[in-house]
């Protein structure tokens, strides 16, 4: 309850204040009829105000000017007067509550009839109806503020102060406003017949009450005489349940402020109507927004992560290490503020998996958004004076978590900005994540501030390098190369085809998987650098095993390569025959995709001709200026390779690049194609178990590259275990998982001489061809196998 001044004059009650000159007094109100001195006390034992002196003022005459507040009713017993003032034994006086919804259908009513007697009556606010509107949420108390806002007589007030029933305060409420607006009609009505000739008379002159107010009192009779039916106006019910709906959320002030704001503006728009439409849209939006519901976050337990991230990922050390690490700053720091980790790797690699691993860990819900085409008033929102305007997919995702602290997960940062997007979506993002502004984020929609800084984000890409400078500085990268085919074979047996299994209604146990079984599908199926093929394919299987099993036929109780040939067909990753034997102008390269890495063949064909130098397989700028200068390297060498002179002039030179749909760049394929030159001009064959990647100069030096941990894994994926490495990528190899390096022979180089020496065979010094069916070391996909065979 609130403060009241109150000049205090009657005898006993000006001796109490002068026996009690303590501060902060607490004294009961109670009013009465009597007159007589003194009164009796046992018409006193009635319901009371419970209040506390907050100051006094001793005035002329013997008054004390007071300021009272209000705490609560209360019953008064055993009422004395004694030494010249009244004192009382106080007992609660317990509220029988209103159910909703009478409780509604009163408030609705209430309100109607105070807007008309507002309208009519001078000593009401005009603001009134909007205080009340405001205070909707108890019943009881919105019932006592409005006998005291509508200026009800004392009787009528001290009789809604005495009943305890909720309901029955606000049907005698109700009955005083009704009489109220019955005194203002008979009052009209009068008035209006003794002058209905001269009204009828101004209004033949056009002098008469305007239109607009005339349309005003008509509004205000009918609301009135909707409540006389029982009946609430629409607009007005809608107002007061939202408002009833604000209250109980509980917003921050300003929400809240800007939430009744509109909830307001609903009772003088048409219900029908777009802007109508808008304000429900957008308070239904900030009730919403979890501005104070916040999951229940237990401290970080860095062992309990550690065991978490080690059941769910095989392998991946280094980014489980690197997880731990932010986590451990989180727990030293006792907030999640800090830099955001970035989980950069190949598609299917687990970047999502690690986000929900992380959102257990800290036992919160996941939320993400993509950002790739996104432009930037999708994600920070459209201003409310566009049309069709909406909050931003940043706040949107927020909103659908339901708390205001969850793991956010971001997904393709590199991609933003890419395409033909609206506006500047980095900026829009830059304003999210950063943390000077992330106390107070303002989505354009919204218009409120928004803490932020509880939040955990994490974010994904496939290529660090691709997410602009300006984001970058908020993100650790942390990265995922790829699985090797022994993690793989680990993580099918032990969470894939368990299951898979279930999802497709078999008992985890359906079929028994041999370690040899598994790595003929890793190789021969599944070879790309995440799980996505690996998961594909067992999930064929099971369908194959789960339609046996419905149309009762014998369920094969073993994986077998024939069963996976039937099922998948043929392994999408064949040998070619540079794989099982050497061959003159084909090398094994490495090459660097967002998919991972990958093997790349080069093949160099020496043909009669004029010198040309032929280029072929959609090559970008940077890689034909390596073959040019790869040409250039073997024809000041031809003496020390054998080749001879005559060779150059008399005959052209085709270097061309398999899978020529796919752009392909950069300088790392140097070495390969170097030494694919000088293959084919010096006849000589080139070893099918090694690979190589590194770019080369004009005088021969083998320079560093980028990417090694990526293509020494696509080299171990295929079974290869020799590879030619730059000697400045030598520190590149800690990257690299110890049981890959351990299963490798890396030889690190300095010039194309070593690699001629490591890589390039005599011409007679042929090996006999392995004849191997199914997977073999160094592969390209089956198609291209076919491909070839067409071309005779």
């Amino acid at each position: 309850m609130g403060a009241t001044a109150l000049q205090i004059a009657f005898g006993p009650n000006v001796e109490a204040l002068s026996a009690n000159p303590e501060p902060n007094l607490l004294v009961a109100i109670v009013w009465t009829e009597e007159e007589d001195t003194p009164i009796d006390p046992a018409s006193l034992q009635r319901v009371a105000v419970a209040t506390r002196v907050l100051d006094r003022l001793n005035l002329p005459g013997g008054t004390v000017q007071t300021t009272l507040q209000g705490l609560a009713r209360i019953h008064l017993e055993d009422v004395t007067y004694r030494d010249g003032f009244y004192t009382a034994t106080p007992r609660a006086a317990t509220e029988i509550q209103a159910s909703e919804a009478e409780a509604v259908r009163l408030n609705e009513l209430i309100l109607t009839l105070v807007s008309g007697v507002a309208a009519k009556v001078e000593r009401i606010n005009d603001e009134v109806p909007r205080i009340l509107r405001l205070n909707v949420a108890d019943a009881g108390r919105f019932a006592d503020l409005t006998a005291t806002l509508c200026q009800l007589n004392v009787s009528q007030r001290d009789e809604v102060l005495q009943r305890l029933d909720v309901v029955e305060r606000l049907d005698y409420v109700l009955g005083g406003l009704q009489e109220s607006w019955n005194r203002i009609q008979e009052l009209e009505e009068n008035h209006a017949s003794s002058g209905k000739a001269g009204t009828a008379e101004q209004s033949s002159r056009g002098t008469g009450v305007s239109r607009r107010d005339r349309a005003t009192d008509l509004r205000n009779r009918i609301r009135v005489l909707q409540a006389e039916l029982g009946e609430a106006d629409p607009a007005e019910r809608e107002t007061v349940e939202m408002l009833r709906r604000i209250d109980r959320e509980q917003l921050p002030l300003r929400v809240a402020a800007a939430a009744r704001r509109e909830a307001e503006r609903l009772r003088v728009v048409p219900p029908a109507s777009n802007d109508a439409t808008e304000i429900r849209i957008y308070i239904d939006t900030l009730l919403r927004v979890p501005w104070n519901r916040s999951a229940e976050c237990p401290n970080i337990e860095l062992e309990r992560a550690r065991r978490l991230l080690d059941d769910e990922f095989v392998g991946i050390v280094e980014a489980k290490r690197r997880l731990l690490e932010v986590l451990a700053v989180a727990r030293l720091r006792g907030d999640l503020r800090g830099p955001i980790p970035c989980i950069t790797g190949p598609p299917a690699v687990g970047k999502r998996g690690i986000a929900a691993t992380l959102a257990r860990i800290l036992d919160r819900p996941l939320t993400e958004i993509g950002l790739g085409g996104r432009g930037e008033s999708q994600l920070a929102g459209m201003r409310r004076t566009r049309n069709g305007a909406q909050p931003g997919k940043l706040i949107t995702a927020l909103r659908d978590v339901g708390v205001r602290n969850p793991v956010y997960m971001l997904t393709a940062v590199d991609e933003i900005g890419l395409g033909n997007v609206e506006g500047d979506p980095i900026e829009a993002l830059l304003e999210f994540l950063d943390t000077e502004s992330r106390s107070a984020y303002v989505d354009r929609y919204l218009d409120i501030p928004i803490d932020l800084r509880d939040i955990f984000f994490v974010a994904t890409a496939a290529d660090f390098q691709r997410i602009p400078r300006s984001l970058r500085d908020h993100f650790i990268e942390i990265r995922i190369a790829g699985y090797t085919p022994e993690e793989k074979v680990e993580l099918a047996a032990r969470k894939y085809i368990p299951k898979l299994a279930a999802e497709h209604g078999l008992p985890p146990d359906v079929l028994q998987v041999p370690e040899k079984a598994l790595l003929f599908l890793t190789r021969g199926y599944a070879r790309d650098a995440g799980l996505g093929n690996l998961r594909r394919s067992i999930a064929a299987l099971m369908r194959y095993l789960a339609r046996c099993k419905a149309a009762g036929e014998a369920i094969p109780k073993t994986l077998t390569p024939e069963l996976m040939e039937e099922v998948l067909g043929l392994p999408r990753y064949m040998s070619t025959a540079a794989e099982i034997a050497p061959e003159i102008g084909v090398v094994t390269g490495l090459a660097w995709t967002a998919s991972g890495g990958e093997l790349m063949f080069i093949e160099s064909l020496k043909m009669p001709g004029s010198g040309r130098l032929i280029i072929t397989g959609l090559l970008g700028d940077v890689m034909r200026e390596s073959v040019n200068a790869a040409y250039s390297y073997v024809r000041s060498k031809a003496g020390a390779l054998g080749i001879e002179n005559s060779v150059f002039p008399d005959y052209d030179i085709h270097i061309h690049f398999p899978a020529g749909a796919t752009p392909k760049d950069g300088p790392s394929a140097g070495a390969a194609v170097t030494l694919a030159i000088a293959s084919s001009l010096a006849d000589r064959p080139v070893r099918h178990d090694i690979c190589m990647t590194g770019e080369v100069t004009l005088r021969g030096r083998v320079m560093e590259i980028g990417g090694v941990k990526e293509k020494t894994l696509a080299a171990y994926r295929a079974g290869l275990r020799k590879i030619i490495l730059p000697r400045g990528n030598e520190k590149d190899l800690r990257d690299v998982p110890e049981d890959v390096l351990s299963g490798m022979q890396i030889h690190l180089v300095d010039h194309m001489d070593e690699v001629f020496d490591l890589a390039l065979l005599d011409g007679k010094q042929r090996t006999e061809p392995r004849r191997r069916s199914g997977v073999g070391r160094g592969s390209v996909p089956a198609r291209r196998r076919v491909a070839a065979d067409k071309d005779g």
